[in-house]
């Protein structure tokens, strides 16, 4: 009896050794959390397979398919984040570059000068942005969210408020949104993303630079960074990523909307917040905004298969926004 007490009491010490370990990782709490609500989902699907069909092939590409969307544009709120900066026109830059792409490629320009055209509309929105919010000293979330209904009404101008198909044909879908088992290629690049932003973060000055001025940004300019430079570089990075996300989103629907990417922006901040960049900047990592992004569709996955109404998830994001913004401030006093 003894021996089968103490056997229990060193697992339980083991077990709870091993999470302590985890936690004391950058974005350990975040990964804690999405293999238990994983395992979760996993052990529900298995004794309920007919009513909750989360390993179900049909599922697992549905949510292969729609973390990259968020998930490429979390990567670049992240780095912006970390500069101590927002940019909420980044789901207007999403619609803008798409829209601009279609128009071009059905006007008869060939697709792949169409697509650089969209990417660097994208970056000279975020330049443009940058610009504005480093040389005004106006809040960046003033200046963006000014910027997110400007460029929005010209996506609708552009667009004259419909739809604009998009065939691309065969290649361009076989690159971007084709399926390899239950993902899809699109998962891939959001993959191939995260890994650039990490060497970019973790293995690069400027990304040192970026921590820096998010950290304290008079102690940087006392190093000798040249701090509107390197916030103007995460608006240029985020708006290329947002054209880029774009640019999968029309080629796996064939169609872009006026409307598209409304909310986008929330959703990606809400993913990078969940994922432990810190609201004021400074912190942050690309592993924590990757599954923020992904636990954020996991959750939205789970509450379909359960039926629930679709503005759980808006409860849900917000939430998380008002809480998460509340820890970071006490980390921060701390």
């Amino acid at each position: 009896m003894e021996c089968g007490m103490a056997a229990t009491t060193s697992t339980g010490n083991s077990a709870g050794n091993f999470l302590n370990k985890v936690r004391g990782y950058k974005s350990g709490n975040i990964l804690i959390v999405f293999v238990a609500i994983q395992i979760v989902a996993i052990c529900a699907s298995l004794i309920f397979p007919e009513q909750f069909r989360y390993l179900s092939s049909s599922n697992l590409q549905v949510i292969f398919r729609a973390i990259p969307t968020l998930g490429i544009i979390a990567l670049g709120v992240n780095l912006l984040m970390i500069t101590g900066e927002f940019d909420l026109s980044v789901g207007s830059t999403f619609a803008l570059a798409s829209i601009i792409m279609a128009k071009l490629f059905n006007g008869g320009m060939p697709l792949p000068l169409a697509i650089l055209i969209a990417l660097i509309v994208g970056i000279l929105v975020g330049a443009i942005n940058g610009f504005a919010t480093v040389k005004s000293n106006v809040p960046s979330f003033i200046i963006t969210m000014g910027a997110m209904w400007f460029w929005r009404g010209i996506v609708l101008l552009i667009s004259q408020s419909s739809n604009e198909p998009f065939h691309p044909g065969a290649l361009m879908e076989m690159l971007f949104v084709a399926s390899v088992g239950p993902f899809q290629v699109q998962f891939f690049w959001f993959m191939a993303v995260g890994f650039a932003s990490w060497l970019f973060l973790e293995r690069h000055r400027m990304g040192n630079q970026f921590f820096a001025v998010g950290g304290n940004k008079s102690a940087a300019k006392a190093l000798g960074i040249n701090t509107d430079r390197t916030k103007m570089l995460g608006f240029m990075i985020l708006g290329g990523l947002a054209a880029f996300s774009g640019i999968i989103s029309a080629t796996r629907v064939n169609d872009v909307s006026p409307i598209q990417g409304e909310g986008l922006e929330l959703q990606a901040i809400a993913a990078c917040v969940i994922g432990g960049t810190a609201l004021m900047g400074g912190r942050g990592t690309v592993l924590g905004a990757f599954l923020g992004a992904a636990l954020l569709y996991t959750i939205q996955d789970v509450l379909l298969l359960l039926r629930a109404p679709g503005f759980y998830l808006k409860l849900f994001v917000g939430l998380i926004i008002i809480v998460a913004a509340i820890l970071n401030e006490m980390l921060r006093k701390k």
